[in-house]
């Protein structure tokens, strides 16, 4: 089976005029997320060609689609990876290594060479992931591994766990990033209650999340798009899903560093629509 994929984004920022002047700045940017195609073999084994995103930990290709995550801007060890771009430009591996009713074993291993395109950039490295799922628990925990092969050669290492209740709209996410100049986690939190008529309910669409974060500088060498200090930040949002995929976001961050401590307010409303790229038939 064949599952040609594609993602786009279109940016548009508005920002205030310095100054005397009126008004608002505007820019605008359209580009590509990923760009591939897939080959499904097996449940085992599936190859992936084109421009992916990398599957270093989880949050760059799970959560990274602004309908998906539940803030605006992602963590800060989000580009801990060999990949600043978040994508690699190759070919990649994929599939469940081991299936049993109690466990499972997922895998990923990728290969993407260097690329200075403007909408295919990419980083001539290598990497994979393990995960191990016990779908009783509903909990999931993995490893990644990534290796930059260009320039001077270095090595990232990851570890992600999941946690979704049974029976509940409860989940529990986290991650940990270790790079060769800066180190850190996130562990995030969100719930919806299906007590008062379920989570379509006026009350079920209320969406509350914490993310809990820091970043520690391994050495002064800043080259991995981390702070340049230690940085610790707590996230408060308060999140309303409505019906037609439309989100409204708002969150409150209060940053701790050595350079000062800042606050951070965001708010937004999202509206992912859905259109065939190509006209289907009924089975």
């Amino acid at each position: 089976m064949r599952l040609p994929s594609a993602s786009a984004y279109l940016l548009e920022y508005f920002t205030p005029k310095g100054g005397d002047q009126s008004g608002y700045n505007h820019l605008h940017y359209i580009g590509l997320s990923y760009l591939q195609g897939a080959y499904v073999a097996s449940h085992h084994f599936t190859i992936v060609a084109g421009d992916y995103l990398i599957p270093f930990n989880t949050y760059n290709d799970r959560l990274s689609p602004i309908w998906i995550g539940n803030y605006q801007d992602g963590p800060l060890i989000a580009n801990l990876s060999y990949s600043s771009s978040g994508s690699g430009l190759g070919g990649m591996l994929r599939g469940n290594a081991i299936q049993r009713s109690k466990y499972s074993i997922d895998y990923s291993y990728y290969y993407s060479t260097r690329s200075a395109n403007e909408q295919f950039t990419a980083s001539r490295g290598s990497g994979g992931r393990a995960s191990l799922y016990l779908p009783e628990q509903r909990l999931e925990a993995g490893l990644s591994y990534d290796r930059l092969l260009q320039g001077t050669h270095e090595n990232f290492y990851g570890a992600h766990a999941w946690w979704e209740p049974k029976d509940t709209a409860f989940r529990l996410r986290s991650e940990f990033a270790r790079g060769q100049h800066a180190e850190g986690y996130w562990v995030e939190a969100d719930y919806r209650t299906r007590a008062f008529g379920g989570l379509d309910s006026l009350i079920g669409r209320i969406e509350p999340v914490f993310r809990m974060q820091q970043t520690f500088r391994r050495d002064t060498i800043v080259s991995d798009g981390l702070p340049p200090m230690n940085t610790q930040r707590a996230e408060f949002g308060f999140d309303y899903n409505l019906p037609h995929n439309t989100r409204i976001i708002t969150s409150y961050a209060r940053q701790f560093s050595s350079t000062g401590n800042e606050n951070v307010w965001e708010t937004g409303i999202v509206y992912r629509f859905l259109f065939p790229a190509w006209k289907g038939k009924q089975q």
